[in-house]
């Protein structure tokens, strides 16, 4: 049986105007972050419904470069909201470093796809894009510190646009950029309308991901099996089986972890599986940062293991409230003329950025050969006039709603959390 998982996510970050070098780094500053604040906009936003699907990595690293420009109060409040140190340069470089780490991984499962190939395995190498650009109104007094601070940390080059005279072309321009970096996975990032005369810059973040499974599932043993849709009545699903694998395994109170290793086992996918058929719920709120780095060094076991096909591209979330309802208000000039970015642009009585929208995407597909995946996140800123071995092996049907994850091994960091119903 083949699992194949694609995914992708893009996140982005609007600044408004209103009238109004690097110590080096090692991952976990910001690994941390991302997977604390993935637990904490989980909650924020899941419904109980639908299915719900974050790219924490991308917002992160959307957040992370605007943060750069935060001074004072504003500063503050996002380093409480996202988890970061309020002094210094060390989260950014945390961030160059897991960025580095990740493409590094990339490098190396070309090496690892061939060696597989030759003994009858997958053979393709893992892909994984990472992108980052701040789209600038052109003309306006940004800092040339910051600039070359977001090019050397993120390698965010600016791309100069005019959203004074064309919004609508700017949000073309921007959106087109995304479908690129994600192979045509993210469409529309931004909405129609969302940009205006007022937007000064918009902070994206893109990923994509294709990752092959280290040993893939055949599509043979795919069947429909029934899967209990929002811990109801069953319903059949296309459902995966590989049997008596190695998988990473754990018993926890109230559900069961098992981890899926990609090519090259630097990536995993992470099933969180309640033991009740309507307990996600429950197992949601038990969530926590500490529980998803424990996920990064589960114990190999025996496992006869059942788990769905699916496929979801979700529309895109704002972000905007649920930021604020975790105390990020300066940032969104809340309450009027709080907002200081004076390290992006100078900052003036009458003409001041802040942050205006944070918009984010995902798509995900899991099959027999591996996973599909893809995100863009945007942050729009505006200007206003103010080892072991069991037998017989373990067997999980995941047969009900669970929680997933795609997690960096060596960092635990997450690139996406999700819930699917």
């Amino acid at each position: 049986m083949h699992i194949n998982l694609f995914r992708s996510s893009l996140f982005a970050l609007a600044l408004i105007a209103p009238i109004t070098s690097s110590p080096a780094g090692d991952s976990d500053l910001a690994a941390t972050a991302t997977n604390q604040l993935a637990i904490d906009l989980h909650r924020q936003l899941v419904t109980g419904d639908e299915n719900l699907c974050l790219s924490p990595y991308s917002i992160q690293s959307a957040l992370a470069m605007t943060f750069a420009g935060a001074d004072g109060e504003t500063r503050t409040e996002m380093a409480r909201v996202l988890y970061f140190p309020t002094d210094g340069d060390a989260i950014h470089a945390s961030f160059a470093t897991l960025q580095r780490s990740l493409e590094e991984m990339t490098k190396q499962t070309p090496k690892i796809a061939e060696q597989s190939k030759k003994n009858g395995g997958p053979s393709d190498p893992i892909t994984l894009a990472i992108a980052n650009r701040l789209f600038a109104q052109s003309g306006y007094n940004f800092r040339d510190s910051f600039r070359a601070f977001v090019k050397e940390h993120y390698g965010a080059p600016f791309d100069p646009v005019d959203f004074r005279q064309d919004a609508a072309g700017a949000t073309k321009h921007i959106n087109q950029w995304v479908a690129g970096r994600t192979r045509d996975r993210i469409r529309d990032l931004i909405p129609a309308g969302a940009l205006n005369g007022m937007t000064r810059l918009v902070l994206a973040n893109a990923i994509y991901l294709k990752a092959p499974w280290a040993d893939q599932f055949s599509d043979a043993a795919t069947k429909p099996r029934p899967f209990h849709v929002r811990g109801g009545a069953p319903v059949d699903v296309p459902m995966m089986r590989k049997e008596d694998q190695n998988f990473g395994y754990a018993k926890r109170d109230g559900f069961t972890a098992v981890s899926i290793p990609y090519s090259g086992s630097e990536l995993h996918f992470v099933v969180l599986l309640p033991d009740e058929v309507n307990g996600l719920r429950t197992l949601e709120s038990k969530l926590s940062a500490n529980m998803l780095a424990e996920c990064a060094k589960l114990e190999e076991h025996d496992v006869d293991l059942s788990l769905p096909k699916f496929k979801f591209e979700p529309p895109t979330i704002a972000l905007t409230d649920k930021l604020q309802a975790l105390g990020m208000k300066n940032a969104f000039d809340q309450p009027r003329g709080s907002a200081n970015f004076d390290k992006i642009a100078p900052r003036r009585p009458n003409d001041y950025l802040y942050l205006s929208q944070v918009f984010h995407k995902t798509f995900i597909a899991v099959d027999e050969k591996g996973t599909e995946a893809a995100a863009a996140t945007a942050a729009v800123m505006m200007a206003t006039s103010a080892m072991m071995k069991r037998s017989p092996p373990i067997e999980v049907k995941v047969d009900r709603s669970f929680v997933y994850a795609i997690q960096h091994v060596p960092s635990g960091a997450c690139l996406f959390l999700a819930s699917v119903e």
